[in-house]
């Protein structure tokens, strides 16, 4: 069988590495680019070739259109397909709405909501042309409540349009054999976050508890599965029940 290819945007660290280590250890081929953490990248290409997959580290700024055609031509033919894209990259920041600059406004949009349009463009085309494809983007745990957001506003409204383009992306590639999910986390380990604010969250998460990047890679897992064939549009929430 030949092997599964995979492209995972921001995969240098974070939950896209652990995706990237994850799908290694079924050897997969993995593309995954990143905007300025090379070392890390060099790093994750290291423990992906160790677990048996084979690595592609690409530095790309994904909210750049004409960077990602770059980036999506050079995996097809680096490797000739790409079987599966995880949209892993997104900047986060927190200010108030009325503190927010132009350019810091523009920057949750291009990274977090803009990008996945640009990637789905460029990757549509060869997994038409195969008649398989999977998708997946992140969202946020309570993005989906279109709730005042005064700290992070421009963050949460691209999180929402993530869930939209999913559904709008899903409808369009399903009778390609295409499927495109979202994934949306709460409050998560991944290493972005000090320890001390995720302890002081673990009070309004009905789970008790702050979750891991394998709660978050197993929900990737199952969606790429055969077991997920025909899951397509859907938001799975990974919070412990917290922004529902």
């Amino acid at each position: 069988m030949n092997q599964q290819i995979a492209l995972i945007t921001g995969g240098a660290k974070g939950i896209g590495r652990g995706i990237a280590l994850d799908l290694a250890s079924r050897q997969w081929k993995i593309a995954f680019c990143y905007r300025t953490s090379e070392a890390e990248a060099k790093t994750t290409a290291q423990e992906i070739r160790q677990r048996g997959g084979q690595a592609l580290a690409l530095q790309c700024d994904v909210s750049d259109p004409a960077a990602v055609k770059q980036l999506v031509t050079h995996v097809e033919k680096e490797w000739g397909r790409i079987d599966a894209l995880i949209n892993g990259a997104g900047p986060y920041h927190r200010i108030n709405l009325f503190d927010e600059t132009v350019a810091g406004w523009n920057e949750m949009f291009d990274g977090n909501l803009h990008s996945i349009f640009y990637l789905a463009q460029a990757v549509a085309p060869g997994m038409k042309g195969q008649k398989a494809g999977r998708i997946i983007s992140f969202g946020m745990a309570n993005a989906d409540q279109m709730e005042a957001q005064p700290d992070v506003t421009a963050h949460y409204i691209a999180k929402a349009g993530v869930l939209i383009l999913t559904r709008t992306l899903a409808k369009l590639l399903a009778p390609h054999g295409i499927t495109v999910n979202a994934i949306s986390p709460g409050f998560i380990d991944s290493g972005s976050a000090p320890p001390q604010e995720l302890a002081a969250m673990t009070k309004r998460i009905p789970a008790g508890y702050i979750g891991t990047i394998d709660d978050t890679v197993a929900a990737v897992r199952y969606l790429l599965s055969e077991d997920a064939r025909y899951v397509n549009g859907a938001n799975i929430q990974i919070s412990g029940a917290w922004g529902i």
